[in-house]
């Protein structure tokens, strides 16, 4: 069949867009000043990312996840389906997973055909033309942007530990530096809140210990979305700053250090006692007052919970809810999530061989170093990623990072320093 018209084309791939867009956007992208060299990009894009989508589609069974989704579809509409809100959820979860992969693999697939019809039509046309210009431009945006689409999703399949799936909490403890350290552990936990905001994470500050002077001596974080606890397993260690510390009036140099935890948030449906039985006698239970808003009841009542794995050393605290047995449930998983990510990352299968795996923030365990002086770098120990922008780092942007120990964790290296 003859092709179609090239203004009927681009009003298909291109879609409505204002010519001084798209020639920015052309621009933005270091596009050619000519057609004939936008032609040679575009054609470079395509091939490139051709073999890499058929790999890719060849691990998807596009099929077999249409029918689970309609399932699944089928089961939510039954009348009774909200009974068990959190059966309700999970299948929820599955089904729009599963049609969210169904449809991103067809995306890579409208990318790749848009790119070769767009060129038979130049082909026709002849490689020339500001209209030709803009319709090239916007498919090697699209070609792009179906390429970090499909990094995004290789990134994924990086992720295959078996709570990595999960929401998680992150414990942001300060470790030798004392004020310093204080103030060191409230800035990374901005930086955690901020990335969580970057990634489309739903996350919120639920636990604080304030430091005497400024900061906070520990601060939790829980942080919802899918995938979550997987991307910040990255995070777990200990962390250092060098700075000239505002808190040192001789305006010398300081280190200090903090240390993160990480465990995934599951309810009582996902921890049954198979995974985790935890003896009453191997637990130590205190109270306390929550303190901050919130009237009487947790300004004057022992409503907070703080509980202690004696076998481990693992501990946990809980402030957040209004009354005391609230609390101490959400305690209970805290410390179950902390220790079954203890066993994922032993490998043990029973609890009586977990031997207290904690980040101890001190000397000599850093995972990752940020320094503010005498030059500006952030180096991550472990993969030997690094960037010369601390500042961005410290706002959030530490996605290189994820990606680089995730990527580092599948490689020869990172396996054996497992």
């Amino acid at each position: 069949p003859q092709a179609p018209p090239a203004a009927a084309l681009r009003a298909h791939v291109v879609g409505p867009r204002r010519q001084s867009a798209l020639a920015m956007s052309s621009v933005s992208k270091g596009a050619r000043d000519t057609a004939v060299d936008l032609t040679t990009e575009v054609r470079g894009l395509l091939h490139a990312l051709e073999q890499r989508t058929a790999d890719n589609v060849a691990l998807v069974d596009t099929a077999a996840l249409s029918e689970r989704a309609r399932e699944l579809e089928a089961v939510s509409e039954h009348p009774s389906f909200w009974d068990d809100s959190a059966r309700a959820q999970d299948v929820v979860r599955q089904m729009n997973v599963a049609k969210g992969l169904v449809e991103r693999v067809a995306s890579w697939g409208r990318a790749l055909e848009d790119a070769r019809a767009g060129l038979e039509i130049v082909a026709d046309m002849g490689a020339e033309g500001e209209e030709v210009a803009e319709l090239l431009g916007d498919l090697g945006d699209r070609l792009r942007a179906a390429e970090a689409d499909m990094g995004r999703w290789e990134l994924l399949k990086l992720l295959s530990g078996k709570y990595d799936s999960y929401s998680c909490s992150l414990t942001i403890s300060a470790g030798a530096g004392g004020t310093e350290a204080c103030d060191w552990t409230e800035m990374l936990t901005r930086m955690y809140l901020r990335y969580a905001e970057r990634q489309g994470f739903a996350a919120k500050l639920v636990e604080v210990s304030r430091g005497d002077e400024c900061g906070y001596k520990s601060a939790t974080v829980e942080v919802e979305g899918e995938y979550a606890y997987g991307y910040l397993r990255a995070e777990k260690g200990t962390h250092r700053l060098v700075r000239i510390s505002p808190f040192n009036s001789a305006a010398k140099r300081q280190t200090t250090f903090a240390g993160v935890e990480i465990m995934p948030l599951l309810d009582d449906s996902e921890l049954s006692l198979k995974d985790v039985d935890i003896p009453a006698s191997d637990l130590e239970v205190t109270t306390m007052r929550s303190g901050g808003a919130g009237g009487q009841n947790v300004n004057k009542v022992e409503t907070g919970v703080r509980i202690r794995h004696i076998p481990t050393g693992l501990a946990v605290k809980c402030t957040e809810e209004r009354t005391q047995p609230l609390n101490k449930a959400r305690a209970m998983l805290y410390l179950r999530g902390k220790l079954l990510a203890v066993m994922e990352e032993q490998k043990a299968e029973e609890l009586q061989s977990i031997r207290g795996d904690r980040v101890t923030a001190e000397w000599g365990a850093q995972i990752r170093s940020y320094v503010l002086h005498p030059y500006k770098m952030v180096k991550d120990l472990r993969t030997a990623h690094e960037s010369a922008q601390p500042q961005d780092v410290l706002d959030g942007d530490i996605s290189p990072f994820v990606e680089a120990w995730l990527r580092y964790r599948q490689s020869d290296a990172g396996k054996k320093g497992e």
